[in-house]
């Protein structure tokens, strides 16, 4: 007979706490193959070299922005069946996570610096998001998936066109995030008011700004 534990508040800030440390300073692990580990890794000139990492950069601080926010959500969703949409979103971007972090160090470089305040900001607004209520809470998701699914497709433009294996990275990761958009509407996501959508596009610029540097 299975004994389903009974967390104490405390233990759920443990809980947190190393989630929070794994997502943005440790080393995560993908359930799925890395798709582009069939790709030719060519040589790139120190130019493109940078720049590709920086992108990829980008590209892995969106998803502890990505993963903090789906937690946040999930915490305060109100719905099990929305708590489990937003944790199976969460899980298919740990993989993302993972792959673009694999792809920094072979590019040797690294991810952001700033990650655990990207995760921070990104947790409590899942959090706000949350609190509205899940229709609000899904409507957070379609935005997030389409804003990050056109600066994937941004990025897909601007990669080295040798770039091979950033490139089947970005495109599968590409294809999940407009999953999560489809999925999240089917369930019922309402749509966020104007001021909302443009607040976290300057958002996003602001940590793509500093991502690709830094």
């Amino acid at each position: 007979m299975s004994v389903s534990r009974h967390y104490s508040r405390f233990d759920r800030l443990i809980i947190e706490a190393q989630r929070a440390l794994g997502t943005s300073v440790g080393r995560t692990l993908a359930e799925r193959d890395n798709p582009g580990a069939d790709e030719a890794d060519v040589e790139m000139d120190g130019s493109a070299r940078r720049h590709a990492a920086g992108l990829m950069r980008i590209n892995h601080t969106g998803e502890v922005c990505a993963q903090a926010l789906y937690v946040g959500q999930a915490v305060v969703a109100r719905d099990e069946a929305t708590r489990s949409q937003l944790l199976a979103a969460a899980q298919e971007e740990t993989d993302h996570l993972a792959w673009c972090a694999d792809r920094l160090r072979e590019l040797d470089s690294r991810p952001s610096l700033f990650n655990p305040l990207w995760y921070a900001g990104s947790y409590a607004i899942g959090l706000a998001a949350g609190l509205r209520g899940d229709g609000w809470n899904l409507g957070f998701v379609v935005e997030t998936e389409r804003q990050v699914e056109a600066h994937l497709a941004e990025h897909l433009q601007t990669l080295p066109a040798e770039d091979l294996r950033s490139r089947a990275i970005l495109a599968t990761m590409k294809i999940d995030e407009a999953r999560h958009a489809d999925h999240a509407e089917a369930a019922g996501a309402r749509t966020l008011p104007p001021p909302i959508p443009k607040v976290m596009a300057l958002a996003s610029a602001i940590m793509k700004a500093v991502a690709y540097r830094i």
